[in-house]
């Protein structure tokens, strides 16, 4: 009877083990493809900084030309796809909206290498664009509500992480063309690259399942369940799947429908969204994009050539992928508040540096010190606040409005986004850069104060949990009471 017992308990412990490791299988699989999104989000907005520098040239760019090709991905494009992508995601789903978003990218992606002039690389980058924009609404939504609640800050800032890898390997792969093809038409092969990744993203998410919220939010259930069984143990999957099944029924018989009538009824769901907007302007006015988009050009201004100026862009490509890295190591052990925080005093401060090393004397020795000081920059973005924005914009907002706020308030990032990379350049050139960057220190102090006043903690609970502490379920929840509950830290 003994041996018996131990036989079945042996084989029961296998079983566990098995499904663990088929879990966890499944969890990478899932991460991998649908990062694939982030990963081109990252090329695509990173390898236009080394194309420039030729293509400029063939197709007569003036300095307005210029930054219209730079920022024409962004705004209209990603800042109208981001609002799309939500609408998307939220009527067609997480998983078929990364498909749009995969053949966007490889449409883009050709007509970038192709355009014969300025008015349809300008249209290209558009489109390319709004796959940007969707996937960055999309990506986090799929991995936030895919992920069982103890790996959901890892598996959601792994996107962070392909991002910034797609922008180390578009300045690695701008050098190396850069070096292999002598050619002013080299800017054509750095653009149509891109292509790659989105036909594997194509392909991947045809294997993959929708999110489990999703299909609660539509009544489909069952699948609710298949899903979470997927990658949770069988009564792990049954306590969320009973959370899910009851938000997302009082969300289907809620006598308001949509998204906006949700916004217009509930106070402190308008709340939550100008806290994510919030977010999103914080993020981008650290000024990060200044260095992904204009780093050869600044260092090539401070007196190195072009072909220095794109290799020792890679270092910062580095920089933002191993302190990325280190960001997500991080957010296992740090809230996401206190991340925040030490992110934006850094940045201030680096940017402090960076103001002052523009007065040295011209000389190779100043341009390394430059390129030295847009590292340390870059690394307090990338470790404290790339990871924690986009993780926290996936978990804050309620069911009922999820895909369509995330929308909102990447949208506002996006024009932020664009606002800046246009401006920047101009403002250079009248304030000089110790005066430009003098100013961001000024405005990464307001991020400081927004951050300590305004931003919840997240760490530790599951998205049902988060809605509830937040607000929902309380159709009367007046502002104040709402004010009450976000400022709990």
């Amino acid at each position: 009877m003994s041996t018996t017992h131990s036989a079945a308990s042996a084989r029961g412990s296998g079983g566990a083990a098995r499904n663990e490791r088929s879990h966890k299988r499944f969890l990478t699989k899932l991460t991998v493809i649908s990062t694939l999104g982030g990963l081109l989000f990252g090329y695509d907005t990173g390898v236009i900084s080394g194309a420039l520098l030729y293509m400029k040239d063939e197709l007569n760019l003036s300095a307005v030309g210029e930054a219209t090709v730079v920022s024409s991905l962004l705004f209209p494009g990603a800042a109208v796809g981001a609002l799309l992508g939500g609408r998307l995601s939220d009527a067609l789903g997480r998983k078929r909206t990364l498909l749009v978003c995969a053949g966007l990218f490889l449409v883009g992606a050709l007509g970038c290498a192709m355009a014969p002039n300025v008015e349809i690389m300008v249209l290209a980058r558009i489109v390319l664009g709004l796959g940007v924009g969707a996937a960055a609404v999309t990506c986090p939504l799929y991995l936030a509500e895919m992920a069982p609640v103890e790996r959901r800050g890892r598996m959601v800032t792994i996107n962070e992480l392909m991002i910034v890898t797609g922008q180390m390997l578009a300045f690695s792969i701008n050098a190396l063309l850069d070096h292999l093809i002598e050619d002013p038409t080299v800017w054509r092969y750095m653009l149509a690259i891109a292509s790659v990744p989105a036909v594997l993203l194509l392909l991947g998410m045809l294997a993959l399942p929708d999110s489990p919220r999703w299909y609660a939010s539509k009544g489909r259930l069952a699948e609710t369940r298949s899903t979470l069984e997927l990658s949770r143990s069988e009564s792990e999957a049954a306590v969320e799947y009973a959370s899910i099944s009851v938000h997302a029924a009082r969300d289907r018989n809620s006598k308001v429908s949509g998204a906006v009538h949700y916004l217009r009824d509930y106070p402190w769901m308008r709340r939550i969204l100008w806290i994510g907007c919030g977010l999103a302007i914080v993020q981008q006015a650290t000024g990060i994009n200044t260095v992904n988009y204009y780093a050869p050009t600044i260092l090539e201004q401070s007196g190195l050539g072009v072909s220095a100026s794109l290799v020792a862009t890679i270092a910062v490509g580095v920089t933002s992928v191993v302190m990325t890295i280190v960001g997500i190591i991080l957010l296992g052990f740090v809230n996401r508040r206190k991340m925040l925080l030490t992110g934006f005093i850094g940045v201030a401060s680096s940017q402090a540096a960076l103001s002052l090393v523009f007065l040295l004397p011209s000389s190779t020795g100043r341009s390394y010190i430059i390129l030295a000081a847009m590292m340390v920059f870059v690394a307090f973005v990338q470790c404290f606040i790339g990871t924690c924005v986009w993780l926290l914009l996936s978990e804050i907002f309620p069911m009922a409005i999820r895909g369509f706020a995330m929308g909102i308030a990447v949208f506002v990032l996006w024009t932020t986004n664009a606002l800046i990379s246009f401006v920047f350049p101009i403002l250079n050139s009248v304030l000089g850069s110790t005066g430009t960057f003098g100013l961001f220190v000024l405005v990464n102090l307001v991020s400081v104060y927004f951050v300590y006043r305004f931003v919840p903690e997240t760490k530790g609970r599951s998205l049902e949990e988060l809605e509830d502490r937040l607000g929902a379920g309380r159709p009367d929840a007046s502002a104040a009471g709402s004010t009450a509950a976000v400022a709990t830290h």
